[in-house]
C-alpha cells in the first residue's frame, strides 16, 4: 500500500548534487508530501499531485528508453499517475513503463531515485492546469523488445551518450546522467522500517 511517509523518505533521501533546479522541486514536492491532504490524487489540481516516471537503461547500460508523447508532442521518459493499486511509488514508475511500452524491469534491480522535478501540465479539455510532481526512478530493463501503446506511438532506445536528436528538457538529461553512474545506491531510494 502506498505510504506517504515512505515516499517522505525517499524523497528526502534524494541529493541533487549542484543541480538547483532538481533542489528547488525536491523542496516543493517535500511541502506537497506533508501538506497536501491528497498529493497522490490525479484530481488534486491545487497545489497538484505526484507522478512516478522512470531512465529506462538498457541491459548492458548504453541506451535509454523515450516515448514520444502524443498530447505533449515530445520525447520524454515513460510515467504517469498514481493508480490505488501500486503498491509504492516505485511500483507506479514500473507500471507505466510496462503499459507504454511493454518493457518490465530487472527484479535484481530495485529502482533508484534519480530525478525530482515539478512541472507545469497544460490546460486540456478534462483538466486545468496543474503541476506534476515527478518522482523519476532508474529502471533496468529485463530485455530490449517493446510494443507501441496509444499512450506511446513512437518509442526509441537512444544512446545515452548521444541525445541531443530527441530536443530533452534539461532535467531528464540530468535524470539520465545520475541513472548511468554504476555504484549509485538504492539504499537512498529504499524507505527504512523500525526492526529491518
Amino acid at each position: 500500500m502506498l505510504s506517504i511517509p515512505d515516499i517522505l523518505m525517499i524523497v528526502e533521501a534524494f541529493d541533487p548534487g549542484d543541480d538547483p533546479a532538481a533542489e528547488a522541486s525536491r523542496r516543493q514536492t517535500l511541502e506537497l508530501l506533508s501538506r497536501s491532504p491528497f498529493p497522490l490524487s490525479r484530481t488534486n489540481v491545487h497545489p497538484g499531485h505526484l507522478t512516478g516516471s522512470a531512465v529506462v537503461l538498457s541491459p548492458d547500460r548504453q541506451r535509454v528508453l523515450l516515448v514520444f508523447h502524443h498530447r505533449l508532442q515530445r520525447w520524454l521518459q515513460p510515467g504517469g499517475h498514481v493508480e490505488p493499486s501500486d503498491t509504492d511509488i516505485m511500483a507506479t514508475a514500473r507500471r507505466e513503463v510496462f503499459e507504454e511500452t511493454g518493457i518490465t524491469g530487472r527484479v535484481d534491480h530495485v529502482p533508484v531515485l534519480v530525478g525530482v522535478d515539478v512541472h507545469r501540465i497544460p490546460v486540456s479539455e478534462r483538466e486545468p492546469s496543474h503541476l506534476h510532481h515527478d518522482l523519476v526512478f532508474r529502471v533496468i530493463a529485463e530485455a530490449e523488445d517493446f510494443r507501441l501503446s496509444a499512450e506511446a506511438p513512437k518509442v526509441a532506445w537512444c544512446p545515452v551518450d548521444d541525445l541531443r536528436p530527441y530536443g530533452l528538457d534539461p532535467f531528464i538529461t540530468k535524470a539520465i546522467r545520475r541513472a548511468c553512474i554504476e555504484n549509485l545506491s538504492s539504499h537512498s531510494s529504499q524507505p527504512h522500517h523500525a526492526g529491518d
